[in-house]
């Protein structure tokens, strides 16, 4: 075989060798963004879990506030019956829930009683410890999601994406309310 013919395989292979990584390198990417919802979603399941129990041992202090445990107990429902690839509605009504959860919370400063219950004051610190691991599981996710979204605007990968059809997914944002400016007045 002549050289040319050496040269043009060896061209050959090293075009489908690099086709092949970056296709492999797009799916793992796409991959791990899905695996970065995952954690989200078991995070948002822990804390639906952990609603009721807050819900009954809150309840009987604050027996006039059924509105706001009717209300988190409403949206925990709605959460559950989200559609399972829905993410910005699932976060959304996760954003609502951490809203109300915060009234229940609240509560207890009007109770002592329930300040002062151990399964109240255990649930209150689950729910918190789940409110922060879902935080850092949305930060994962939209990390995940740039280093994917980055792989579907950068040569050569934004070739062998389109031939793919890959598509764009979208961060998780922060709700316009909770970026509003604290106000501070003493």
């Amino acid at each position: 075989m002549s050289p040319l013919i050496w040269i043009i395989l060896a061209i050959i292979v090293l075009i489908v060798a690099i086709y092949i990584v970056t296709y492999n390198g797009l799916q793992r990417a796409k991959v791990y963004a899905e695996e970065a919802w995952s954690q989200i979603d078991v995070q948002l399941k822990r804390r639906n879990d952990l609603i009721p129990n807050l819900v009954e041992t809150t309840k009987g202090y604050a027996k006039h506030e059924k509105s706001t445990f009717e209300e988190v107990v409403k949206l925990r429902n709605q959460l559950v019956n989200v559609p399972q690839g829905n993410h910005e509605e699932a976060m959304k009504l996760s954003n609502q829930i951490t809203d109300s959860l915060k009234s229940i919370f609240a509560l207890a400063e009007a109770y002592p009683d329930l300040k002062a219950n151990q399964n109240f004051l255990k649930l209150q610190e689950e729910l918190t410890n789940t409110e922060n691991k879902i935080a850092y599981s949305r930060q994962l996710y939209n990390s995940t999601v740039a280093t994917y979204d980055q792989k579907l605007l950068t040569f050569p990968s934004n070739i062998v994406a389109k031939w793919h059809h890959f598509t764009k997914i979208n961060y998780l944002e922060t709700p316009s309310e909770e970026k509003n400016v604290p106000q501070v007045k003493f």
